[in-house]
C-alpha cells in the first residue's frame, strides 16, 4: 500500500510538470481541493474541484518560462487505514531555462488520497511554501 501512496503522487508531480491532462485527471479525485499558504500572500484557495484544478494547472502553464519541476523528496506515509491515506513531502521546485537552472522555491506537500476503484486519488492537496515566487 505505501508503494502504491508513493506512485499516486509522483504520477502527480510528473503530470503537473508535463501538463499531461489525463494523467492528472486519472490521479485526481473529482471532488479534489487544493489550497497554497504562500509566506506574504496568506492562503490562496482552495481550488475546489477537479475541473477547477485543472484549469487553475492550465493557467499556470500558459504563464510560466522555461521547464519547471516539481520535485519531492523525503515522502512519508504517515495516516493510512483501508479508504484513506496522508502522505507529506517536501518540495523543490525548479526552472531550466536551457541557459541556467534556477531553485523557485521549497515548501511541504500535504496529500490527503482517497481509494477509489481506479487506486489512490488525490482528494485534498495542501502546499505551504516557505518562500514567495
Amino acid at each position: 500500500m505505501i508503494a502504491e501512496l508513493q506512485q499516486a503522487v509522483a504520477k502527480y508531480a510528473h503530470a503537473l510538470d508535463e501538463l499531461n491532462v489525463p494523467e492528472l485527471e486519472a490521479v485526481l479525485a473529482e471532488d479534489t481541493t487544493w489550497t497554497f499558504t504562500m509566506p506574504g500572500q496568506g492562503v490562496l484557495g482552495p481550488v475546489a474541484g477537479r475541473a477547477a484544478v485543472l484549469d487553475f494547472v492550465r493557467d499556470g502553464h500558459t504563464v510560466q518560462t522555461g521547464r519547471v519541476r516539481h520535485h519531492l523528496g523525503n515522502v512519508v506515509v504517515t495516516t493510512t487505514d483501508a479508504a484513506t491515506a496522508e502522505v507529506r513531502a517536501y518540495l523543490v521546485q525548479t526552472r531550466n531555462t536551457g541557459e541556467s537552472i534556477q531553485m523557485i522555491s521549497t515548501g511541504v506537500y500535504t496529500f490527503g488520497l482517497r481509494r477509489s476503484d481506479g487506486g489512490w486519488r488525490i482528494a485534498e492537496l495542501t502546499l505551504t511554501l516557505d518562500n514567495a515566487f
